[in-house]
């Protein structure tokens, strides 16, 4: 027998009034699909957002996908919210919603924006679940706070959870609950302090990396069910590790059962494509100055911070957002109501968005992937700034990666590039990224476009990592560089692990579980690594060697490292190098080692002398590697 819906509202008139206002930053506690028990019956309260539907029924496996057999009731208010509760639905459930529309009567059948579990793709229902999980983080969420800090080492390895392992056996990707195992274990034994992950929030097509979301409220069912992810989260937070998500607030994709055109209207959408379509991406633009949106996308990052405890969100593609030009020809784009060509309504909801992150959660991070030179987009809210925690240095990756690729021969009319980054280093809190951007689309795998024969290669490899991680601010890898991928990162199979059976590849892999080491346990890399204060230069004209030489301070100046780098296969002996104090130079790292398959060649303990160099009154002579960084103490 038919259960008829019964009227029932989980929204009182306040967050009516802070839905509409913009304000609204918890609307997943009030939307989708609620399990509930209304006047003795137990079924689901559900309730979206059509304000230009004239019907909307919940058609699903319970009631045969028939549009009328559960028609949900509009509001009174205007609000445009049609609700309602179903007796008899039950957990596992699918459904979607049937949208008859006030625009020319087209009839649209959508998945629930706030789904908190989707079907498997290429099937597109959401499915009636639940967040129901014993949490077992609490005591490192009491200590995130101090782990997470930008006084804290940051060292992050990106990771395609789709394409990170196989298991070959039966040719599919691991599951949430697998990766509990493997992956937690392979990042602590790496030694990174935190883990990123491409985008897990529901997409359909595969070849986007999950970066076209069509179930923002629900991790990808590729990999297993919401809890199983918690699990995963739950076991990252027991070996101390921080998880991080990228999440994209910047476009959307068309798909017919997603979030475009929704109730026969732009809804979500800016309505002029000049603001509300994407030529890059053939996607759709969310519309930032509708506030109902604004709550909508707010309301998202909130959930995934407070229901999945994540630490911080990685959000993608800021420029497109910020800029109305982005990618467009003249006449393509309208300036702003100053003339400008900044959107006035993006950066407004970009500021209201961090401003609610950091009131509302002690201890995460919100980093910007944003390519241009938009002033303090790490800078608070309060002062004028966008109010993210961190910014991705795209500018040092690619004078870095174009540096590196050029033979050491001609390194020396190229010295600025790799110098210049420390210009601009400390205008924001950098993360030095080496993301999967860089290892696709016919760029190659980083050791890939190493110069040289074999050894070379790998050394430029190593060099590669240890001046990043030497330099100042936060760290990036992508997964496989720890393991000198050949190949460049193919989203459809697995990294390739049968290259660990090689040394020169375990000497990378043990190259970087020691850079991480260094990184943690030396505070001068990472005490004041966004603050000009951390660091000075001993020299960054000797061009002619393609050396660069520095100190990276911290707190306490007994603290003090000093750094030389290389960037020429050949030796250089009895390099002289100006310092700030009187004592002996111990090594403490040299990527020349031959356990990373280096030659061997390292600096004992060096005494230093009273002769000035680099306008230092002390100084000593070292041995610098080929293609190597070396790191000392000052004892």
């Amino acid at each position: 027998m038919k259960k008829e819906v019964q009227v029932h509202s989980l929204f009182s008139d306040f967050d009516i009034s802070l839905f509409r206002a913009g304000k609204h930053y918890r609307l997943y506690e009030k939307f989708g699909a609620h399990i509930m028990e209304v006047n003795g019956e137990k079924g689901v309260y559900f309730a979206v957002w059509a304000p230009t539907a004239k019907s909307v029924s919940v058609i699903g496996d319970f009631n045969f996908w028939l549009e009328g057999e559960h028609p949900l009731n509009v509001r009174w208010d205007e609000s445009g919210i049609w609700e309602g509760f179903i007796p008899g639905v039950e957990k596992g459930a699918k459904y979607k919603y049937k949208i008859h529309s006030n625009n020319s009567d087209m009839k649209l059948e959508k998945a629930d924006p706030y789904a908190l579990k989707c079907e498997h793709p290429p099937n597109t229902a959401s499915i009636v679940w639940d967040l129901d999980y014993k949490w077992k983080d609490k005591k490192y969420l009491s200590t995130r706070k101090d782990k997470n800090s930008l006084d804290s080492p940051y060292s992050v390895y990106e990771v395609h959870l789709g394409s990170w392992r196989k298991n070959m056996h039966e040719h599919r990707s691991l599951t949430y609950s697998e990766m509990a195992d493997e992956l937690v274990s392979y990042v602590k034994e790496l030694g990174f302090t935190h883990v990123e992950f491409m985008p897990i929030m529901e997409y359909p097509y595969d070849p986007s990396w999950g970066y076209q979301l069509t179930g923002y409220f629900a991790p990808t069912s590729r990999f297993g069910t919401p809890q199983e992810f918690m699990e995963l989260m739950d076991a990252f937070h027991k070996a101390g590790i921080g998880v991080i998500l990228d999440w994209v607030p910047s476009h959307f994709p068309e798909d017919k059962h997603g979030l475009g055109f929704f109730d026969g209207s732009h809804l979500y959408e800016h309505p002029d494509p000049r603001k509300g379509y994407h030529p890059d991406w053939k996607s759709l633009i969310f519309n930032y100055g509708r506030n109902e949106v604004r709550s909508f996308l707010i309301s998202n990052a909130v959930f995934w911070l407070d229901k999945y405890h994540v630490d911080g969100l990685r959000v993608d593609a800021v420029a497109s957002m910020l800029y109305l030009d982005y990618s467009r020809e003249d006449g393509e784009w309208e300036p702003n109501e100053h003339g400008g060509r900044e959107n006035l309504d993006a950066i407004s909801f970009v500021r209201d968005l961090n401003t609610e992150v950091y009131k509302s959660f002690e201890g995460v991070q919100t980093i910007a992937e944003e390519s241009t030179s938009f002033p303090m987009v790490s800078r608070p809210v309060d002062l004028g700034g966008l109010g993210f925690g961190m910014k991705w240095m795209m500018g040092w990756m690619h004078d870095t990666l174009e540096y590196f690729k050029k033979d050491p021969i001609y390194r020396q009319y190229h010295h600025n590039d790799i110098s210049f980054s420390m210009t601009y280093t400390f205008t924001e809190n950098f993360a030095l990224p080496l993301s999967h951007d860089e290892v696709v689309y016919g760029k190659k795998s980083l050791l890939g476009r190493m110069p040289g024969d074999e050894w070379q290669r790998f050394a430029n490899l190593r060099l590669l990592y240890s001046y990043m991680f030497t330099h100042p601010g936060a760290k990036l890898l992508f997964m496989g560089a720890e393991i000198g991928q050949y190949e460049e990162w193919n989203y459809n199979t697995s990294l390739d692990w049968h290259l660990l059976e090689y040394e020169p590849h375990q000497g990378i892999k043990k190259l970087l579980t020691d850079l991480n080491k260094l990184y943690k346990s030396k505070p001068a890399l990472y005490e004041k690594q966004f603050s000009a204060e951390g660091f000075e230069w001993i020299a960054y004209d000797d061009s002619q060697n393609s050396v660069l030489s520095y100190l990276r301070k911290g707190n306490d100046a007994k603290d003090t490292l000093v750094i030389v780098c290389n960037f020429t296969p050949t030796i250089l002996k009895d390099y002289r190098i100006g310092l700030p104090s009187k004592g002996k130079l111990k090594e403490v790292f040299n990527s020349d080692d031959k356990k990373y398959w280096g030659s061997g060649l390292k600096n004992k303990s060096i005494k230093t002398e009273e002769i000035s160099a680099h306008g230092k009154d002390h100084s000593t002579e070292i041995s610098i590697p080929p293609l190597g960084t070396v790191v000392f103490e000052i004892l």
